[in-house]
């Protein structure tokens, strides 16, 4: 029969209430105790009741984290650090995907609401005021994106773009593309108004193509596009649209980097496993993931208590915005430009009809999408 928690009480001389205490508060329990009861329960082979203990404390010690797509390779990284500063600290992580759907986002928050202490909310496609508004529910962190007034955990891929604009300029580069990535990406939205300002200031130009799925289909069905443009330089709005990119110029005749130069952003393993190795913006993705988790245990009050005690929030909670520094890593598929940076030899410039809405794989049409020096 497994060993409860009077035989613990019992083998370490303590009431049960201590025990209890001892795994539910810890620190409220003296430090010569907590280790004589802690090896009680070890040498008994006790493990306390999740279920029991979350009636008592108001709390699940289960955490929350909604993605975008599990499929990215970008995720993973950051999915198996969040677990693992997780279970540090006695949590638990419960993975959902969404598939880059707004409405299934929304849908997991109030599924999850009931069933966890807090969630993290990676790269959301909801708008901000919808997760202004699911905060009110359940203790959110956001990363991947800046929400005023919540936790939020960014990569500061604004600075990457720069970087990456400046490094294809400093080849000779002065016709570029920018492959933007879905509607509702911040991420999308933060490459795109740091590389439009970099362009100008370098005197380029520079071509935005999109939105688009942030897939390698999505970047391989870009290629025909992006020789219509004439660039000689790509900044692709992540790895995975990059090395489709360069798979699809491939089939066209079109070699990377003697043709063309290709960046991609997030630095994936496959990234470095690619012929041509992939220059990219390598982005904090580990780091993220155990700093959200930390923001989001900051303090014992800064979950929300539930069960007995019933659902209450606290004003006290952290709203800190964290930014996470990104790097430029140059690798194979960057190189000096041919053709005094004009571009592909015989491509034709796309003119975008100005009446047409901009769709996937089309030159978009709002001013400033075409920035000339």
């Amino acid at each position: 029969m497994p060993a409860t928690i009077r035989d613990v009480a019992r083998a370490s001389g303590v009431h049960i209430s201590t025990v209890s205490r001892t795994f539910s508060a810890p620190h409220l329990v003296n430090p010569d105790t907590r280790v004589r009861v802690l090896a009680c329960a070890e040498e008994l082979g006790y493990r306390p009741n999740r279920a029991a203990r979350a009636l008592i404390t108001g709390r699940t010690h289960n955490i929350g984290l909604i993605i975008a797509d599990i499929a990215n390779p970008f995720f993973p990284p950051l999915i198996k650090a969040a677990e693992s500063q997780a279970r540090h600290r006695d949590y638990h992580v419960f993975v959902a995907d969404t598939n880059e759907d707004p409405v299934a986002e929304e849908e997991l928050v109030h599924a999850m609401a009931k069933q966890v202490d807090g969630v993290l909310l990676c790269s959301p496609r909801m708008s901000n005021s919808l997760i202004e508004q699911l905060s009110r529910e359940v203790p959110l962190v956001v990363i991947n994106r800046q929400v005023a007034g919540l936790p939020c955990v960014m990569m500061d891929v604004g600075q990457g773009a720069r970087a990456a604009i400046e490094h294809l300029l400093a080849l000779g580069h002065r016709k570029l593309a920018l492959l933007s990535g879905p509607r509702g990406s911040w991420t999308s939205r933060e490459l795109r108004r740091a590389a439009v300002a970099a362009a100008r200031a370098g005197g380029a130009e520079l071509t935005v193509l999109g939105p688009n799925p942030p897939t390698g289909t999505g970047g391989a069905g870009l290629a025909e596009q992006v020789r219509r443009a004439g660039v000689s330089g790509v900044l692709a709005y992540n790895d995975l649209m990059a090395i489709g990119l360069i798979e699809g110029l491939d089939a066209s005749g079109i070699r990377v980097p003697q043709d063309v130069s290709v960046v991609g952003v997030d630095d994936i393993a496959l990234s470095r496993l690619t012929r041509p190795k992939l220059t990219t913006v390598a982005t904090p993705t580990s780091a993220a993931g155990r700093t959200a988790v930390d923001m989001l245990l900051q303090h014992d009050t800064g979950v929300r208590a539930r069960g007995a005690r019933g659902g209450t929030s606290d004003d006290r909670r952290t709203t800190a915005q964290v930014l996470l520094q990104t790097e430029l890593v140059v690798r194979d598929s960057t190189a000096p430009a041919s053709l005094d940076g004009r571009g592909v030899a015989g491509a034709v410039v796309a003119d975008p009809d100005p009446h047409c809405p901009a769709g996937p794989g089309h030159p978009a049409t709002v001013t400033g999408d075409v920035v000339a020096s």
